[in-house]
Parts: C-alpha cells; sequence; structure tokens
C-alpha cells in the first residue's frame, strides 16, 4: 500500500489513520505456510513536531504444526510495529527510520518486513507440551509412554539392590 505522505509532512500535528490487508499465504516459514487468512494491518501516522510517526498493528489466524508433538493447530498472531518516516537517515545506525521515496512510504512492505521479523522460530501447540517420546513415538500429551525405562548404566549396580528387595 504506497501512501503519500506530502499533506502530514508540512502540516504540523495533523495524522492519518490507515487500514488494509496484505497476502501473505505464499511465506514459506519453517517449511510451511502458516499464514492462510489475510493479515489486517492497522495503523495510524502522525505528525509530531516535523517528525512523522508510524505505529502498525498488524493481525491474523496461523495455521501451524507444534515442533514437539507434531499436532496442527491455530494461533492468533499480532505484531506491533513503530518506526520513523524521513527524507533522508541522520545515523546509518537507526534502524527505526524508514526512508521516504519522493514523499511515498510502503506502508505494505514494512508491514511486511515487521511480520515477517517477528515470526517465532519455535511454535508449540501449548507451552507446557510434553513432545513425543523419543523411544516409542506416542505423543506425551495424551497417553503414557510405553517404553521400559533404561537405567544408566553408572547406576546400574545400585538398581540391582533395588530389585533384591
Amino acid at each position: 500500500m504506497l501512501l503519500n505522505v506530502n499533506k502530514l509532512l508540512h502540516t504540523p500535528d495533523s495524522q492519518q489513520e490507515v487500514r488494509f490487508e496484505m497476502d501473505l499465504h505464499d511465506l514459506e516459514f519453517g517449511g510451511s505456510y502458516p499464514v492462510s487468512q489475510p493479515v489486517t494491518v492497522e495503523g495510524r501516522i502522525r505528525n509530531k513536531a516535523g517528525v512523522l510517526h508510524c505505529s502498525l498493528h498488524a493481525s491474523t489466524t496461523l495455521h501451524c504444526v507444534c515442533d514437539r508433538c507434531m499436532e496442527l493447530f491455530t494461533t492468533e498472531k499480532t505484531v506491533e510495529h513503530y518506526c520513523v518516516l524521513a527524507q533522508e537517515r541522520q545515523s546509518e545506525d537507526d534502524d527505526e527510520i524508514v526512508l521516504l521515496e519522493n514523499d511515498t512510504v510502503d506502508l505494505g512492505e514494512v508491514a511486511r518486513t515487521a511480520f515477517i521479523l517477528e515470526m517465532d522460530t519455535k511454535t508449540l501447540c501449548s507451552p507446557d507440551c510434553m513432545g513425543l517420546c523419543p523411544g516409542c513415538g506416542v505423543n506425551l500429551n495424551h497417553e503414557e509412554c510405553r517404553c521400559k525405562k533404561a537405567v544408566d548404566p553408572r547406576l546400574a549396580k545400585l538398581a540391582q539392590l533395588l530389585e533384591n528387595k
């Protein structure tokens, strides 16, 4: 979404609301395509003392596979992003500045980049997911493990003492 901010640049204390949808169904992340619904982006651009402040809120529902138990689940994903829109950068170290081209900013690209950078590297169906048993492969969230507990060879003699009782 290209937005011309010329009027905002030259009008102190002005602001503009923005709302649009992004289609990120082709975004591959971790070997899958978790974004199947449009990402709704809402935001506001404000001129405060001659500086354009842009705040964006993006949200959608992700369809994921749990990295521990391999179960399919859906989760809500929201991303908050803040940046400053400027015609030139004062220093090379400031990552919060988005440069304008002919008083125009591509808010779609800003929101897309922010959304991708905020994607989780590990997706879990719940914080306390127990995962799969490495021995028998059973989902530990639903059933008990059927494996015989292996005895640490360093403690084998102690285990023999317990067997005798």
